[in-house]
């Protein structure tokens, strides 16, 4: 079973504090769902029109531990810290090549 990989980039944070509330509670529930922080901050670089937005990337053992993750109680109470004015962003999970 190929791993899957949830990548979030942020295009704008209004509210840093939300950002921090929620980022207290959804490190912990991704992990306790298998999910494993590879990559977070600001890229070192960008090419080829490339935005120097926030971006996170975490691996999970499939893509449905990755939607599971999203759908959980744990990251539900990170979702609703965080707020729904607090940022701009997008969540993308993708499948890995085996």
């Amino acid at each position: 079973m190929a791993k899957a990989y949830w990548v979030t980039t942020y295009r704008s944070i209004s509210n840093q504090d939300a950002l921090a509330a929620y980022a207290k509670l959804a490190a912990p529930a991704l992990q306790g769902a298998g999910g494993r922080f590879l990559a977070r901050g600001l890229p070192a670089m960008t090419k080829e029109g490339g935005l120097m937005q926030r971006t996170v990337l975490i691996e999970f053992p499939s893509v449905a531990a990755a939607i599971a993750a999203y759908n959980g109680a744990g990251y539900k109470e990170a979702l609703a810290a965080l707020g729904t004015n607090s940022c701009e962003r997008e969540i993308r999970i993708i499948e890995g090549i085996e």
